[in-house]
């Protein structure tokens, strides 16, 4: 029984610092994509990363994956390296950090609706009345904050299926994390992206590098190797070791724990309806832990 927990709460901690880290990705996006194009920023982060993760597939002489392994590893590829960062990047063309970050919470009921698919997994029901109140408490949020209903409606719609790929990619790579290993994923899905990706970037590379401010490339690293990598490891591991329901939950901390950091970075103003919600959507995912 120990060690059944001590397992659980090593699947969570993970889990948190891929949270923690994917926080700052929309709020870093947000500043990218003002000077750079989004299929740059898509194709360029995806290639520093994929460079990286090849390095360390090649030092550690990783076992590469079956041929039935391939199509999960298109999926992670079309979810995670091509579809969200490329959807979220052209979103935020039309709507602000802030409100981009409250979709984020509507990723653990598409996670889990795809673990249940892809996992096998069944969560009993407790668990999914407070999946869906703490995606309704976002959702509410969102919709509750000055201007949200003047967002471009092309912005919401690209959040939304940006967090449709997400969801499935999460999913499915963490079923293919319990076989070979969360880092080892994300870089292979990285890999058999490469092609495109490199070549897109040198497509679209900025004419005018002086007209790039650092902050911008300060970005473009972070959501290249934190993002796109870094993060992935700690959470394809949380979700496998802990279950793709229930470290799930996580992420709806992430739009909060976004927008304190786009509050710093961006001076967006933080309110006490944030707060509110921030201890509401806690306590969401506390319950969720109970019941997955």
């Amino acid at each position: 029984m120990f060690a059944r927990e001590q397992h659980n709460w090593a699947g969570w901690g993970s889990g948190m610092l891929g949270v923690l880290i994917f926080s700052a990705s929309l709020p870093a996006t947000r500043v990218a994509v003002q000077e750079l194009s989004p299929v740059f920023l898509t194709s360029m982060r995806a290639t520093i990363a994929a460079l990286l993760g090849a390095g360390l597939l090649f030092l550690l002489r990783s076992e590469r994956p079956q041929m039935r392994d391939l199509a999960s590893i298109v999926i992670v590829a079309l979810g995670v390296v091509i579809g969200f960062p490329l959807l979220t990047a052209l979103a935020l063309q039309h709507i602000t950090s802030a409100h981009s970050l409250v979709f984020i919470g509507l990723l653990p009921l598409t996670t889990a609706l795809f673990g249940v698919l892809l996992g096998a997994e069944r969560p009993k029901i407790g668990f999914w009345l407070f999946a869906t109140l703490g995606a309704l408490i976002i959702v509410g949020f969102a919709f509750s904050q000055r201007g949200a209903s003047d967002s471009n409606l092309i912005g919401n719609l690209l959040m939304i299926a940006a967090i449709v790929l997400c969801g499935l990619g999460y999913s499915q790579g963490a079923v293919l994390t319990k076989r070979l290993g969360g880092w080892q994923v994300i870089s292979w899905a990285l890999f058999l992206a490469l092609p495109m990706m490199a070549l897109l970037s040198f497509a679209t590379f900025p004419n005018d590098l002086g007209s790039v401010s650092s902050a911008a490339w300060f970005c473009l690293v972070y959501v290249a190797i934190f993002s796109m990598m870094v993060g992935f490891i700690f959470w394809y591991r949380g979700l496998a070791v802990g279950g793709i329901s229930r470290v799930g939950q996580l992420q709806l901390l992430q739009p909060f724990l976004g927008l304190f950091l786009a509050a710093f970075f961006l001076n967006e103003s933080v309110s006490l309806a944030m707060i509110i919600c921030c201890v509401a959507v806690v306590a969401c995912v506390a319950g969720s832990k109970r019941f997955a």
